[in-house]
């Protein structure tokens, strides 16, 4: 409703009927559709269509015009959002209807992209896909930042039949512009002919076509992202962006897609996002670990930390001293990859174990909470690796499960919301209890613990807290 009655206001505006009685309260910074630019969400029919593979090489192609884009992605990805800054030499933000606001992802949209040439946001699952049917979707996204979709269809084995697909999802939610479709996986140029012609039935632009070839797989999301596996990213995404150059109509894109920005607020206008002003910088410094084996971090959390304390970093991989800080910030990776090297930093994990016994604060998502277990067991059968020590727990891959959805929980006034993915186990968790009961999307109760000990806060949810204060967690 809110999106039918915008469409109405916008127009409206356009015509300068409705200047500044509508769209009020908005930061001053942004004007209502100051200027033109490049801006889409690369959507896809169903998972596995490609859209991570389309997306990394368009951002590349982009990016070598010259172009200053900034690359978003719906959902609470941390590992695809990677790649798009290894393509776009820019970092990624997180939109996310579920973690924050509908105020808070607009207006996250706005502060990033102001600055860029254009902007893409990579969906999530099928563009209708949703934790609640579509709400979370990466149609809801578009639909609330008022931008056009690209459609990614894996047309492996399918060919004129693909024309009732692209007309259902064009005509299913009219608030949804579908701008293009993006064939992937096509055997032949023979194959695409009737791809084309089932887009000129469907009355859908076709733009375009990925071939199916080896020479762009994309390596495992789950080797982790050392120096040499960013290389051989940046190689594959190279390779896209070329393929990418020869049979897609990038041009077309740009010009389809080229609308007025900042995306304006939704009516009724949520001031959630303006509490973010009332925090001002604290005589702090907070410690980040940032290396292989830790790097699973959102962008506007950071951002939010900047504002609030001094940030430096250190690698528990490769420092050979914590560096002085009130609070230390452990966030998700891939420690069992590099359990051997972490276990031979001796002397780091005993300055973190002596931070954490006199009482300093330390905050660790999955991996980092992995970090401060007792051992650390990387595969079945294998060694089990001491780490820091702190919680009395151990952490291990040996029954490896993948646990994943969104999550909830309540820690005094304040409301959390995260994502949890992780194979891993806690062995004997019953020695420390959870402080908080976490929910699921839908409000069914998970046995996922949140772990406090002394002034140490774990556990294997990532948080969100564009909209919340960090130092809450310390709240009792």
């Amino acid at each position: 409703m809110h999106c039918a009655m915008y469409s109405i206001y916008t127009e409206l505006a356009r015509k300068n009927l409705l200047r500044s009685v509508f769209f009020l309260p908005l930061r001053p910074k942004y004007r209502i559709y100051n200027r033109m630019k490049p801006q889409f969400l690369i959507g896809a029919a169903t998972s596995g269509s490609g859209k991570t593979t389309f997306t990394m090489g368009l951002l590349r192609a982009l990016k070598k015009r010259g172009l200053n884009v900034q690359p978003y992605k719906c959902g609470p990805d941390y590992i695809d959002t990677q790649y798009h800054s290894i393509a776009a030499d820019n970092v990624t933000v997180n939109l996310d209807t579920f973690m924050a606001s509908q105020t808070h992802v607009q207006q996250v949209y706005n502060q990033y992209g102001e600055k860029a040439d254009a902007c893409v946001v990579e969906g999530v699952m099928g563009l209708f896909d949703g934790y609640n049917k579509r709400q979370g979707s990466s149609a809801e996204i578009a639909a609330l930042l008022q931008l056009p979709v690209i459609l990614v269809v894996n047309a492996k084995s399918t060919a004129y039949s693909v024309a009732a697909l692209l007309y259902g999802y064009k005509h299913f939610d009219p608030n949804i512009k579908i701008a293009g479709v993006i064939f992937n996986q096509v055997s032949s140029y023979s194959h695409f002919t009737y791809l084309k012609e089932a887009c000129t039935d469907a009355r859908v632009r076709c733009l375009g076509y990925l071939l199916n070839t080896e020479q762009v797989k994309v390596p495992s999301r789950h080797l982790g992202l050392t120096l040499q596996a960013k290389q051989e990213m940046d190689t594959v995404i190279e390779r896209i962006s070329e393929m990418i150059e020869e049979t897609i109509d990038v041009d077309a894109i740009l010009e389809l897609t080229s609308t007025g920005f900042p995306c304006a607020y939704s009516l009724p206008y949520s001031s959630e996002n303006e509490k973010r002003t009332n925090y001002k910088k604290k005589n702090l410094t907070i410690a980040i670990a940032k290396d292989a084996a830790f790097n699973f971090t959102y962008r506007e959390n950071i951002d939010r930390l900047k504002e609030i304390a001094h940030i430096v970093y250190f690698s528990p991989l490769h420092s050979k001293e914590l560096p002085t800080a009130d609070i230390l910030y452990f966030p998700g990776g891939y420690p069992e990859l590099f359990a051997r090297q972490l276990y031979r930093k001796r002397k780091i994990m005993e300055q973190v174990k002596d931070f954490a016994e006199k009482g300093g604060k330390i905050f660790a998502e999955c991996g980092g909470m992995m970090y401060l277990t007792r051992t650390l067991t990387a595969k079945k059968g294998g060694t089990a690796y001491s780490m820091c020590d702190i919680l009395p727990i151990d952490a291990s891959m040996e029954n490896a499960k993948l646990h994943l959805g969104y999550r909830s929980m309540q820690i005094g006034d304040t409301i959390w919301k995260g994502h949890e993915f992780h194979y891993s186990d806690v062995l004997n968790p019953t020695e420390l209890p959870s402080i908080a009961e976490q929910y699921t999307a839908k409000g069914m109760k998970v046995k996922t613990p949140i772990y406090r000990y002394k002034n140490v806060v774990a556990g294997y949810t990532h948080w969100y807290w564009g909209e919340n204060d960090f130092l809450d967690f310390w709240k009792e």
